[in-house]
């Protein structure tokens, strides 16, 4: 009994003051004008922040159930200007409850109704913002006039804001919509906070920033900086410190994240460079940031799979630049190939599609890498060390050594952008590689067995790989010695055409033909290439081959001679075997000279008689076709299919 008529009591002694709370703050409504609201608000807001606002529009005051002075049209800045600094279409400020019992108004909160701020950065460096900076640094600082009276508010916080930057030296606007943003105002204590969400060309994006030392932040000294970005396409993390004087200034560590580097550059207003790869990425650094200038040091970055450390270097003074050392242990260099088509869809043609080079333009690059491994496709590199140079759209990728192909490969190979499309030029050098993954890394030749050096230089202009091939000059040298002709055995053909010369060709392309020294020399002009020299000596056959071969259309048009040398002790006087190779280069046809064969059959020589007669030539000539390897084909066009090999 005692226990509720105690709480009875309790309870009447809480309607009691909440109804003279009520009370108090009727009473207030009528004690306080919206003129003495509206000065007193707008002498807290100067004396906090510094800064003077314009109120425009109307004021009303809400004292019940919670206090609230509200203005329309606000103005931070000169209002005589085109744009002010700040516009909002309405200020909120809310009062805190004890003070206004007592009549006197203090701010807990304020509140700005979608505002608009502008932010115009001129050629010196100064913003529309300077002046109100130093204002509002001026306010911060310690004030032994104001000392007894704390500062009312610690929070300011935009509803539904737009943020407009100019950056008048480089041409630039970002417009930052549908801002929802708290501000954390250091009244108490040094540091100031920022978070919240706003859409950046139309994805949304949370961040944060906090400054330890606010005031120290806006005079320029060195304080404390933290931020977080996090949309879509990236993210960014940076803790370190940040200065202003003479110029800014900022260290720390910066981490970075994208499911797609093409996606964020693309973000972000870059245009990535053409081809494949740049998907997901990741960085983290040791950052200083010097006026327009960021140097990465201790790098870890990965992409696309591939690790490397290293240092990087990124400057925008005008045009931006890229430069940097790298290692890695593996690197796989696929993906920045693969969009690279040489052949059209039917695998016979050279690729049509234009070659589109444009992200050339953006910005230069300067970047060495190493790496322990390269993977290039189904070839396998060993050390590798290449040096990058992008400068006025024209790509050099030098590389200075190379393990590859059981060999070393050195050498420089470009491509620029120009009116045509694009400008190709390469000078390599293969010494001592395998010739048989080499050549078929290169050409898809696999006919050459041994050890080798190849060089090969080449320059052309067009706007597609066919155009390219067409317009393809240069030369290239090969050198081999203790190898073999694999899948021909020309020896066992000789020897059994010595025999009997008119037994056909029959199936040759099995075995292989050992040599001792290979020399070729070949010149490109406008996409043909011509053999100048091709000698192949071996230990019992020797070859001599001439011709040419047409690029564009992948075919060889080629004669030689094949030399039986009689070994020792033999009495035979050796036999030279006239032959001639046409047809798609991967698909060649061997063809030996029929009238050789028939003059060398003593038993066969009136033929030759009847091939000169009218009458016969055409059943002798198909007889002999058939019996030496069939008649040669026309010559196939660039629709032809592939044909069957031989």
């Amino acid at each position: 009994m005692t226990a509720a008529l105690g709480f009875k009591r309790l309870g009447l002694a809480v309607v009691a003051a909440v109804a003279v709370i009520v009370g108090m703050l009727a009473l207030s409504s009528f004690v306080i004008s919206a003129d003495t609201a509206r000065e007193t608000v707008k002498n807290e807001i100067r004396a906090v922040t510094g800064l003077e606002l314009v109120l425009r529009g109307p004021v009303s005051v809400s004292l019940f159930p919670s206090g609230a002075v509200h203005f329309a049209d606000v103005v931070l800045g000169d209002d005589r200007q085109n744009e002010p600094a700040l516009a909002a279409e309405r200020l909120t400020a809310h009062l805190r409850l004890l003070p206004l019992l007592v009549g006197r108004i203090e701010i807990s909160d304020i509140a700005l109704v979608r505002p608009r701020i502008a932010i115009d950065l001129a050629p010196n460096g100064y913003s529309n913002w300077s002046v109100l900076l130093d204002a509002l640094g001026r306010a911060a600082k310690p004030n032994t006039e104001r000392s007894d009276q704390a500062v009312s508010f610690s929070e300011i916080r935009i509803d539904g804001g737009t943020i407009v930057a100019r950056d008048a030296v480089h041409n630039v606007t970002e417009t930052l919509t549908d801002a929802e943003i708290s501000l954390a105002w250091p009244s108490i204590s040094k540091s100031f906070a920022a978070t919240g969400h706003f859409v950046w060309r139309d994805s949304p994006v949370e961040g944060s920033i906090s400054v330890s030392n606010f005031l120290a932040a806006l005079t320029g000294e060195r304080s404390g900086l933290k931020f977080r970005v996090s949309g879509a396409p990236l993210k960014l993390a940076f803790d370190g410190v940040m200065s202003n004087q003479p110029s800014l200034k900022i260290e720390g560590v910066l981490a970075a994240d994208a499911p797609s580097l093409r996606d964020a550059l693309r973000w972000t207003g870059q245009k990535p460079l053409p081809g494949g790869g740049l998907t997901h990425f990741s960085l983290k650094a040791k950052t200083d940031l010097v006026g327009e200038s960021i140097a990465l040091s201790s790098v870890n970055i990965e992409l696309d799979g591939n690790t490397a450390e290293g240092v990087l270097t990124y400057a925008a003074d005008g045009r931006r630049t890229l430069q940097g050392t790298l290692a890695a242990d593996n690197l796989d260099v696929t993906p920045y190939l693969s969009t690279i088509r040489l052949m059209a869809g039917n695998a016979r043609d050279w690729d049509r599609m234009p070659i589109r080079l444009d992200g050339f333009n953006n910005f230069d690059l300067d970047l060495r890498l190493s790496a322990a491994r390269v993977t290039i496709g189904n070839a396998k590199l060993g050390r590798t060390g290449v040096a990058a140079n992008l400068r006025a759209g024209q790509l050099v990728v030098t590389v200075g050594e190379s393990q590859a192909f059981g060999g070393e490969i050195t050498g420089s190979f470009g491509v620029a952008s120009s009116e045509a499309g694009a400008d190709l030029k390469a000078q390599m050098q293969f010494a001592d590689v395998d010739l048989d993954t080499c050549l078929n890394a290169l050409f898809g030749i696999r006919n050459l067995d041994g050890k080798g050096n190849l060089s090969v230089a080449l320059e052309s202009t067009g706007d597609s790989i066919m155009a390219l091939t067409q317009a393809l000059g240069g030369n290239a040298t090969l050198t081999a010695n203790e190898g073999a002709l694999t899948g021909f055995n020309v020896e066992q053909l000789l020897r059994r055409l010595d025999r009997q010369p008119l037994s056909g060709t029959g199936t040759f392309r099995s075995g292989r033909t050992p040599y001792n020294k290979l020399t070729a020399t070949i010149k490109i002009v406008q996409g043909t290439a011509t053999v100048d020299e091709l000698h192949i000596d071996g230990p019992t056959v020797g070859v001599k081959l001439g011709g040419t071969a047409s690029i564009p259309t992948r075919e060889v048009d080629l004669k030689g001679t094949a030399s039986l040398i009689p070994a020792a002790g033999e009495t035979s006087t050796g036999f030279d075997l006239p032959f001639e190779v046409y047809g798609p280069w991967d698909d060649f046809i061997v063809r030996p000279d029929a009238q050789s064969l028939i003059r060398r059959s003593g038993a066969a020589a009136p033929l030759l008689d009847a091939v000169r007669d009218r009458k016969t030539r055409d059943a002798v000539r198909s007889a002999i076709d058939r019996l030496t390897g069939g008649a040669r084909p026309p010559p196939a066009t660039s629709d032809a299919q592939p044909t069957e090999a031989h």
